[in-house]
């Protein structure tokens, strides 16, 4: 009876192992599924790293910047001109010294048997005006961008950049 008990026993204790046993294959199953993410993880930013650091960029050509000729200045004659009077009876005057900004040479000889047209486009144009347009650098902005569209259309087609202002007196 002893020996029966003893095989229940041991019978008993490997149905318990049986039990366990699942339960442990689980637990390596788990534990090697997590070490393999691990070593995914591990080796995905390994690859990442190398790749970022040590692979080589393709060559980009850098643009050819080609120099472009400076431009060319061309004075125009001295502009005065009688403004609007505010009412007061005092008259005002706008002198200035106005200079053309071309793209090259060749437009200044373009430009120059049309500079009669220019400066009645400026004349007509400034007559109009009253000191209080002209006060401020706003008012001379706008002065500038308006001087400049004239002189586009009156020399059209060919294009000025700018229109400059050496001197200016608004008396």
């Amino acid at each position: 009876m002893a020996k029966a008990k003893k095989a229940e026993t041991e019978a008993a204790s490997e149905a318990e192992g049986e039990g366990a046993g699942p339960k442990r294959g689980f637990l390596s199953r788990k534990l090697i599924i997590i070490a393999a993410a691990g070593l995914l993880v591990v080796g995905g930013g390994a690859a990442g790293a190398y790749f970022f650091l040590f692979s080589k960029a393709p060559h980009e050509e850098k643009p050819v910047v080609v120099a472009k000729a400076p431009p060319a200045f061309f004075d125009l004659p001295e502009v005065l001109v009688n403004l609007q009077s505010p009412g007061n009876g005092r008259s005002s005057y706008f002198k200035a010294k106005i200079v053309l900004e071309l793209e090259d040479q060749k437009l200044v000889e373009q430009v120059k048997p049309l500079i009669p047209r220019v400066m009645d486009a400026f004349q007509t144009y400034l007559r109009e005006m009253r000191p209080s347009d002209l006060e401020g650098s706003a008012g001379l902005y706008r002065l500038r961008d308006e001087l400049t569209r004239r002189v586009n259309l009156a020399v059209a087609p060919a294009k000025i950049n700018a229109v400059l202002f050496k001197e200016i007196v608004v008396q």
